[in-house]
């Protein structure tokens, strides 16, 4: 049997539980580790915060697993790190007799999840529960047990909404001591100050806060030196923004997503009110970034060819580092039919793709026109999303210029506005008139994706 490192990426349910397997897949932290003779049950002990090494177990066969640690995640950590010990051969799992802690689970699991076929994959986020159920049908269960795990289950989650507010708290008081101790002394210490205040917010369950933070230093010094103060002040504002918000709706789909996590592809997928749209679209670009905390984003960005619906939509992914680049399943500039369901949200953007096709032959070369004036393009997402880092654009007829310092600039053909490009914009896009131009706008610079012109397509590396 065989497991890959993708496999175990889809099993984990956010990326703080992945960076911690990360941390977990080192020889030194386990004891004890083996494998059946098929190779079908691998097992180990990880070392934790306690006296006792945590057991953990998992079934390759359907990925089933089981840990001791009392961690509400499913799969945890430790069972994350074992697997990824495997799909790496970081240790050898040396054919063993089963050791009865992990007989005794098997034993619970046969005649249900061993039963099922080989190629039977568990889906992301599914832990092996049986071990803590009964195998009575779920309609002889007692109702005070029933009661009791809804209750248990409820408590969990007020401790754990509990522990996200007080890191809220802590997040506040930390930005009125950097505004207190002075722009100048935050600027110069940046990484550490921001990684400890990331620390805090990542043992307070507000792991995607937690990473924006941990990635504010390389933004500001991305800015001129000049600009590094505005710069932080307007980070620091748009983190109060979303402490506060997430206060008043903390149930809010779109507020957890940029706080906590982000809802699994199949619970979008499974969302009756999550946005489905399906048309042609073109691949602006991709991104790829290596992420301070280990990961990697691959950011793919789509143009909504058809005059009706979000404007553009991201793809987002994440690997661990380790894992190496991945190839891209999309070129730049190549257009598909497709459908996309949409992360629920007053501004769409964020999507999955469902189903991609060949591009119509009779699709017309131009991109449509902006539906909104450059300045509501600007400012109106910031209503509904104040504390948005980045906002896709389509600009209208311009050109990208240089002044005498070297910087880069784009021009509406008009006359009437003028933004600041980040980098050295050179190549094709240089003084080229531009018919249009997709960019991200960041708030003090656009970087361009790509762009139209008489002679054709620009790529924004171009």
């Amino acid at each position: 049997m065989a497991i890959d490192l993708k496999a175990v990426e889809q099993l984990a349910t956010d990326q703080s539980s992945l960076k911690a397997a990360a941390g977990l897949a080192k020889p030194a932290k386990w004891s004890g580790v083996g494998g059946s003779p098929d190779g079908a049950l691998i097992w180990g002990e990880c070392a934790g915060s306690g006296a006792n090494p945590y057991r953990v177990m998992a079934d390759l066969r359907d990925l089933g697993n089981k840990c001791t640690c009392p961690s509400r995640k499913f799969p945890c950590k430790h069972v994350l790190g074992l697997l990824w010990l495997n799909a790496e051969a970081i240790v050898p799992f040396a054919p063993a007799d089963t050791p009865d802690w992990v007989s005794d689970w098997l034993g619970r699991r046969r005649g249900t999840s061993a039963a099922k076929p080989a190629n039977t994959v568990t889906p992301a986020g599914e832990k092996d529960l049986r071990t803590a159920r009964t195998l009575e049908p779920e309609a002889t269960q007692d109702p005070k047990d029933v009661a009791r795990r809804e209750a248990q289950a409820a408590k969990r989650n007020e401790e754990t909404e509990r522990a996200i507010l007080d890191a809220l708290d802590a997040l506040e008081q930390w930005i009125g001591d950097q505004l207190r101790l002075g722009l100048s002394g935050f600027i110069d210490d940046a990484t550490a100050r921001c990684r400890r205040i990331a620390a805090r917010l990542v043992d307070g369950k507000a792991a995607v806060l937690a990473g924006r933070i941990d990635e504010l230093p390389s933004r500001l010094l991305a800015l001129a030196a000049g600009d590094r103060p505005r710069g932080a002040v307007v980070e620091l504002g748009k983190l109060v923004l979303l402490a506060r918000a997430f206060r008043a709706t903390p149930r809010g789909a779109e507020i957890r997503r940029a706080v906590v996590a982000a809802e699994t592809r199949e619970t979008v997928l499974a969302n009756s009110q999550a946005p489905r749209v399906s048309g042609h679209w073109e691949v602006l670009a991709e991104r790829v970034e290596t992420r301070r905390d280990g990961l990697v984003s691959q950011t793919t960005w789509l143009l909504n060819l058809a005059a009706s619906g979000p404007r553009f939509a991201m793809l987002l992914d994440f690997f661990p580092a380790s894992a190496g680049r991945r190839g891209s399943v999309f070129t730049p500039g190549e257009r598909f039919h497709g459908e996309l369901v949409f992360y629920p949200s007053q501004q769409p953007l964020r999507a999955l793709l469902v189903r991609r096709e060949a591009a119509d032959d009779t699709l017309t070369p131009e991109w449509p026109a902006p539906d909104a004036t450059l300045n509501d393009a600007l400012t109106r997402p910031l209503l509904t999303e104040p504390w948005m880092i980045e906002i896709p654009l389509l600009l209208p007829q311009g050109r990208i210029a240089r002044d005498d310092s070297g910087g880069a600039w784009w021009r509406a053909a008009d006359g009437t506005t003028t933004l600041p490009v980040a980098g050295n914009a050179d190549g094709l896009l240089a003084g080229t008139e531009l018919t249009r131009t997709a960019a991200i706008w960041s708030g003090s610079r656009l970087t361009i994706l790509a762009a139209q012109s008489s002679w054709g397509r620009i790529g924004g590396h171009d």
